[in-house]
């Protein structure tokens, strides 16, 4: 294997870094900085806000150890604030790694929903039974639309909706989601509207991270 193209941060496995599970959101957060995932810069978020963070969850859920123990934690707090579900229910894509982490952590059944022609649908032949109770497990949480739009999709179907839970929650308790929302952390990153950057953001290029519009 040749060496990593120049300003590719290479892969360290955390199993040495993680001795324990994470307990409060500074802790979250050093995970996510260890990881190299947290960026500065100027980006479109998926709900269309701009900020000068994000969080690329995509580069801690590329080692297995650390999704792994952050999930258990989160399902502690499920467990512990929504009770045990039989299925954990998710939003292609972001949900899906987290959702199925957590699901196995909790001992049942891990699901996604995938948006056809711009909605939220069970497909696959997934199906939740109408004696089943069900969790919504996001990732990253900003304004709340995707989980608001898979919740509704769900309301649609058989089953006891729990609540939801994410790994973090960056609006910091403001996002409005419908039903009781468990966050292994919750983050106060400001965001903006595209007409009401500060000065300091809107001189810099805008950068779209995020999968939305590429389902």
């Amino acid at each position: 294997m040749g060496l990593p193209q120049s300003g590719v941060r290479p892969f360290v496995p955390s199993a040495h870094i993680l001795k324990a599970l994470p307990v409060n959101s500074d802790e979250i957060l050093a995970l996510f900085k260890s990881a190299g995932a947290l960026l500065e810069g100027h980006f479109i978020l998926s709900s269309g806000r701009r900020s000068a963070h994000f969080l690329q969850k995509a580069l801690v859920f590329q080692d297995p150890v650390l999704t792994e123990k952050l999930c258990a934690a989160l399902a502690g707090r499920i467990r512990a604030e929504l009770g045990a579900p039989d299925v954990i229910a998710s939003p292609a894509t972001g949900g899906i790694i987290p959702g199925y982490e957590t699901a196995r952590a909790l001992g049942c059944r891990a699901i996604y929903l995938e948006r056809e022609d711009g909605i939220f649908r069970l497909r696959r032949g997934f199906s939740i039974a109408a004696h089943e109770t069900v969790v919504m497990v996001e990732d990253i949480i900003t304004t709340g639309l995707s989980s608001r739009e898979c919740l509704a999709a769900l309301a649609g179907v058989p089953g006891r909706l729990l609540g939801a839970a994410c790994l973090i929650d960056r609006s910091d308790g403001r996002a409005e989601i419908g039903t009781r929302l468990v966050a292994l952390a919750r983050i106060g990153f400001p965001d903006y509207a595209p007409d009401e950057l500060p000065p300091e953001l809107a001189a810099l290029p805008a950068i779209k991270p995020g999968s939305r519009g590429m389902q």
